[in-house]
């Protein structure tokens, strides 16, 4: 067997093997967990407030935008701190092109903020 071929047949009994624990793990842990289904626990949660109907009608969606405005601003954080890290070898080029980033999202700020996005009352 060729050393190339070893290397794939290593990563493939790594993933097999961890495949195989994970699927013990659940299957122990479904077979020790205690079972006792009420009706009180079968319902759905809506942040503290009784349910009404099947689905979710309670459900705010400016819950969800606020929760995408997060993930927008925490990608931002990724894209920054390696940039940030090489901004020597980036240039002028890397610097403008970041500042056209941060203004593209901070365009996106105030125009949540002006539509009251993050106004909580």
């Amino acid at each position: 067997m060729s050393e190339f071929l070893r290397a794939y047949l290593t990563v493939a009994v790594f993933g097999l093997a961890a495949g195989l624990l994970v699927a013990a793990m659940l299957g122990l842990g479904k077979l020790v967990q205690p079972s006792r289904p009420s009706r009180q626990k079968r319902i759905n949660y809506e942040s503290g407030v009784d349910p009404v109907g099947a689905g979710f009608g309670q459900s705010q969606v400016r819950y969800y935008i606020f929760a995408l405005l997060f993930v927008m601003f925490d990608v931002e954080a990724v894209f920054i701190f390696p940039w940030a890290i090489g901004l020597e070898s980036f240039g002028v080029f890397g610097l403008i092109e970041m500042a056209i980033f941060i203004v593209i999202l901070a365009l996106g700020l105030v125009y949540a903020w002006r539509k009251g996005v993050l106004r909580w009352a």
